[in-house]
């Protein structure tokens, strides 16, 4: 319930003019997926800015890469369902 509060709070701040960064499951290009989690900075108009995650080491980085492939499938999934309303 905490997150759900913050992620409200963090909208409802960007929307009334004050900007607020929280994270968010958006389309993005910090990498190449389509849809990333990150960091966001809400603004007047919803998501004004898509935050880079910054450098990792060597094992955040290939992390990333197994996590990715796993990630891939899942927005694959999710797109086509969007499209036809059903997954499989």
């Amino acid at each position: 319930a905490d997150v759900d509060a913050r992620f409200g709070r963090a909208v409802l701040s960007g929307m009334s003019g004050k900007p607020a960064v929280e994270c968010a499951y958006v389309k993005s290009e910090v990498t190449d997926l389509p849809y990333f989690a990150s960091r966001v900075e809400f603004g007047r108009g919803g998501v004004s800015k898509v935050l880079h995650y910054g450098s990792l080491n060597n094992y955040e980085k290939g992390r990333l890469e197994e996590v990715k492939v796993q990630l891939k499938s899942e927005i694959q999934a999710g797109l086509k369902y969007a499209a036809h309303g059903q997954l499989g």
